[in-house]
């Protein structure tokens, strides 16, 4: 894992050096956008909506749009400006029981790992969370946003989870709930044997994502019976990841040397027979 945060935990006067790590991340198969003639991917770039020119990320700035039509710009030296929590600091501000925690505010979950110069301070600060049987309170600010997370103790490491701001969590209005509803005494008994004859012990492990697990087999029978193309590189374009093709190169080279000819007014060559053709899929 690669630490994306280092700052310390202000725990009273103790200050416990540590490293920031997600703690999750999703299985998904990542798959792109492709043309589906010739499997080019498909781009997106920033234009202006008012001259239509493309625009560089360095030219683009933070807006408010108001209620009436009016637009606030807002600069970096306007973001600067404003209070945020120390970047570099959780600041512990008390410690609460955790069933006082709304499961609702949780968002997402991080790995403290203690600099090794730290590795005291921090058995202390978990030592004290799993003796109070209490969960941390803190502030903390990640990516230019001041969030409320929790500290708390998963084996031995301590585990912070960020939360959302009471006013994040939407209200609930179903007027259908406020009907008056009867429920019979012997289909509540029923619900209850229900419940019992499906009672069991929490294992995720038991539980896999089937839809992820049939796709990428899918995408393996695919490669396995040379059901694939070759990734195309777009003319004037580099493979950054330098896992194109080679015919592909050599094509992009060809028509770089025409390309070249043709400016200087030279005579256009024909095709020779070694010139690169464009290999067909293997499904073709």
């Amino acid at each position: 894992m690669r630490a994306i945060w280092k700052g310390s935990v202000a725990f009273g006067l103790v200050n416990v050096p540590v490293r920031l790590y997600s703690a999750t991340g999703e299985h998904e198969v990542t798959l792109h956008q492709v043309h589906r003639e010739d499997g080019g991917r498909i781009r997106y770039r920033k234009f202006c909506s008012i001259d239509g020119e493309p625009v560089e990320m360095s030219d683009i700035a933070k807006g408010y749009e108001t209620e009436d039509g009016e637009l606030v710009v807002l600069t970096d030296e306007d973001f600067r400006s404003l209070p945020l929590s120390t970047e570099r600091e959780i600041e512990v501000l008390e410690f609460v029981p955790v069933d006082q925690v709304d499961p609702i505010l949780l968002q997402k979950t991080y790995y403290l790992e203690p600099e090794k110069s730290a590795a005291k301070p921090y058995a202390l600060l978990r030592g004290a969370l799993e003796q109070a049987d209490r969960v941390a309170v803190v502030k903390v600010a990640l990516r230019q946003r001041e969030s409320m997370a929790i500290l708390r103790v998963r084996d031995k490491v301590i585990v912070m989870q960020t939360l959302l701001w009471p006013d994040e969590v939407r209200a609930v209005d179903f007027p259908v709930l406020d009907d008056e509803v009867t429920v019979r005494p012997q289909e509540l008994a029923m619900a209850s044997s229900l419940v019992d004859s499906l009672a069991a012990d929490f294992d995720p492990t038991q539980y896999e994502d089937r839809y992820a697990g049939a796709l990428e087999a899918m995408i393996q029978a695919k490669v396995s019976s040379g059901d694939t193309q070759s990734v195309p590189v777009p003319p004037g374009e580099d493979d950054s990841e330098g896992g194109g093709d080679v015919v592909d190169l050599l094509a992009a080279l060809q028509r770089s040397v025409e390309k070249a000819r043709s400016a200087r007014g030279d005579e256009p060559e024909k095709a020779t027979k070694d010139a690169p053709k464009k290999r067909k899929s293997k499904a073709s």
